[in-house]
C-alpha cells in the first residue's frame, strides 16, 4: 500500500469510528444513523442536480459517497467548500 492510501484509509476509519461513537450516545442510534446517511446522500444528489445552475459538481466515487453517507450533510458541505476553494485558484 502506498503512503497516501494508508493515510486515506486511516482518515476514513477515524471518521467511521467517530460516527459510530456519536450514534451510540443517541437515544435512537439506528434511526439517527440512517437519517444522517439519507440526508448526506440526498445532499450529494442535490448538489449534482443543481450543477447546471451553480457550475460546481462533486464527482460520485467511493470517497465522496463514503463521506456523504458517514458524515451526512456536513460532509457534503465540506466537500462543496473545498471544491469552491479549489476553483477560485
Amino acid at each position: 500500500m502506498m503512503f497516501v492510501e494508508t493515510i486515506a484509509l486511516f482518515a476514513a476509519l477515524v471518521c467511521l469510528l467517530g460516527t459510530v461513537a456519536a450514534a451510540l450516545h443517541a437515544r435512537h442510534p439506528v434511526r439517527r444513523t440512517l437519517s444522517a446517511a439519507l440526508s448526506g446522500a440526498a445532499a450529494l444528489g442535490a448538489v449534482n442536480l443543481t450543477a447546471g445552475f451553480t457550475g460546481i459538481t462533486i464527482a460520485l466515487n467511493y470517497a465522496t459517497a463514503f463521506m456523504a453517507v458517514v458524515l451526512g450533510a456536513p460532509g457534503v458541505v465540506t466537500m462543496l467548500l473545498l471544491r469552491a476553494m479549489l476553483l477560485l485558484n
